[in-house]
């Protein structure tokens, strides 16, 4: 391959999301390549002409080795990803029984992701696990057939440099600022190669102190292909694809507008999903503060008044009874702190304990006390 095509200078530029949507379109009826030489996605679309079919075909039998046919997703591959996701990411149990249920029925991928579009809070946990799932499936694919890349997406570079770096992809002579560039791109495609990148693990230490994430729209930069086959320009894929929610992971519709129009047979329009799981939770809040509110009523609680006032603080129309009580709750009180005190420490006098022997006789045997008998003393 060498001896036919230009080497390039540096690790190919690889749209990381465009991957992603050829991997979940991948199937019996649909063939994706990926370019080895400029990293190009070839999409063997069977609504072009037979003419154009047949200059595919043949371009690919002549350079089979510049080509690299993206694998297939079999069924059971398909049914494991969507468990792997119950059971990791799906923690109410009535929803892990019926995405369950669904997986093990017929149509399982599209009834799967029907449910999921209509739950926003699994949505947004599914579009995070499946892209995930598919970054490592990629980077071990990418690295079996020990192709140099970098994800574009993962580039911390300017729109106008990465434009440079595609423009001087085979030269080698190349200005100062696009040499440095490539040394980066460069020191960035080794950690696709290392152990992280497919067994990605949190970083340990202190976390990092919480500030406000701003989203900023990706920048997009321009496809810069030179060396496209003219009969390959016909089956170019490139889609306008920058984020993993346009990945609707279906083998059916191509675009997610297309499966949101689908689901239940009425046409949909897309809303912010955190926006719409946040306006689910405050119905359920409004939801137990209007039950909290018949629970009062139900109490006979009063406005102005604490839960619960009627039974803890009750009225007397007497105040010699309110005198009473305070008085009785006052000796209460008295034998209460007799009790709990404690007696003086150390060994207690003799007069103490015969007092206190014949005050136990006395209880015990009923003795009671009596007036000693006097005699009259004769004359």
């Amino acid at each position: 391959m060498a001896d036919k095509f230009p080497v390039a200078k540096l690790p190919l530029i690889l749209r990381y999301h465009r991957l992603m949507d050829a991997f979940a379109k991948s199937d019996d009826e649909r063939d994706f390549y990926l370019d080895r030489v400029e990293g190009f996605l070839l999409y063997a679309d069977l609504d072009k002409s037979s003419e154009e079919l047949e200059g595919l075909e043949k371009e690919l039998a002549e350079h089979s080795n510049r080509y690299c046919l993206i694998p297939k997703m079999t069924f059971y591959e398909v049914k494991k990803f969507m468990e792997g996701f119950v059971h990791e990411k799906v923690y109410d149990i009535d929803t892990k029984e019926k995405l369950l249920d669904l997986i093990s029925a017929k149509e399982a991928r599209e009834n799967f992701l029907e449910f999921i579009y209509d739950h926003l809070t699994e949505l947004e946990k599914w579009q995070l696990y499946s892209q995930e799932r598919s970054r490592i499936r990629i980077i071990e694919w990418l690295r079996i057939h020990k192709i140099q890349f970098v994800f574009e997406e993962d580039l911390e570079l300017t729109k106008g440099i990465v434009e440079k770096l595609k423009r001087s992809l085979f030269e080698t002579k190349v200005p100062k600022d696009v040499n440095q560039a490539r040394e980066i791109i460069f020191e960035k495609a080794k950690t696709y190669y290392s152990n992280e990148a497919l067994n990605p693990r949190p970083k340990r230490g202190r976390p990092p102190k919480q500030v406000a994430k701003v989203e900023l729209e990706p920048q997009v930069t321009m496809d810069i292909y030179t060396q496209v086959p003219p009969a390959c320009r016909y089956f170019l894929y490139i889609p306008d694809i920058v984020s993993a929610s346009s990945v609707t992971f279906s083998a059916k519709f191509e675009t997610e507008e297309h499966l949101l129009a689908s689901l239940r047979g009425s046409p949909r329009l897309r809303v912010d999903e955190k926006l719409e799981a946040l306006s689910q939770r405050l119905e359920s809040l409004r939801h137990l503060s209007n039950r909290l509110a018949g629970a009062e009523k139900m109490l006979g609680v009063e406005k102005g008044k604490k839960p619960f006032e009627p039974f803890l603080r009750p009225k007397f129309k007497e105040s010699t009874t309110v005198e009473v009580l305070e008085e009785a709750e006052d000796s209460k009180v008295g034998s209460a702190i007799g009790g709990v005190l404690t007696k003086k420490r150390g060994r207690p006098r003799k007069e103490d304990q015969a007092e206190e022997f014949v005050s136990q006789h006395r209880r015990r045997f009923g003795i009671k006390k009596v007036s000693q008998i006097k005699s009259k003393k004769k004359k």
